[in-house]
């Protein structure tokens, strides 16, 4: 394991190389709206847009205020966890996932909210332009580039 990163960290990794095996697209820590940052936002073959919120612990997920918030910007939702956590804790009707730092396993598919149309449209232009920045501070870290 990678000790820099941190336990929710680890957790996104694994959620981020399973859905990637499944043709999407994944960006961590992206912000779809002021005050408002997803672990993971996931972009599918067929334009859907996911959320996955990967808690580490207990209290990591009791002190998660804002999650509702996230469901008016995504198709699905999902929490991510490890297998020890204790998953009755989940709100009923969000999707759930267990996963480590190496894979990840969906056992219940959220149910689908479709985004409008303006709010997809958006979603897919701030999407392209967040991950282009991030390759770009990549190759480029020296150029300043403020991708928030």
């Amino acid at each position: 394991m990678d000790p820099t990163l941190l336990p929710g960290q680890l957790l996104a990794r694994g959620v981020c190389r399973h859905l990637a095996s499944h043709g999407f697209a994944v960006i961590e820590e992206f912000v779809p709206d002021r005050g408002l940052r997803v672990d993971v936002m996931a972009l599918g073959p067929k334009g859907e847009l996911w959320v996955v919120e990967c808690k580490s612990s207990r209290a990591d997920f009791l002190g998660d205020a804002k999650w509702q918030g996230y469901l008016e910007w995504c198709d699905r939702y999902f929490w991510a966890v490890d297998e020890a956590f204790p998953t009755d804790l989940l709100p009923e009707g969000t999707g759930l996932i267990i996963a480590d730092s190496y894979d990840a396993e969906i056992l219940r598919m959220s149910p689908e909210t479709k985004l409008t149309p303006a709010r997809r449209k958006k979603m897919l232009q701030k999407f392209a332009v967040h991950a282009a920045r991030r390759l770009q501070a990549l190759r480029d870290p020296g150029a300043g580039l403020h991708w928030g």
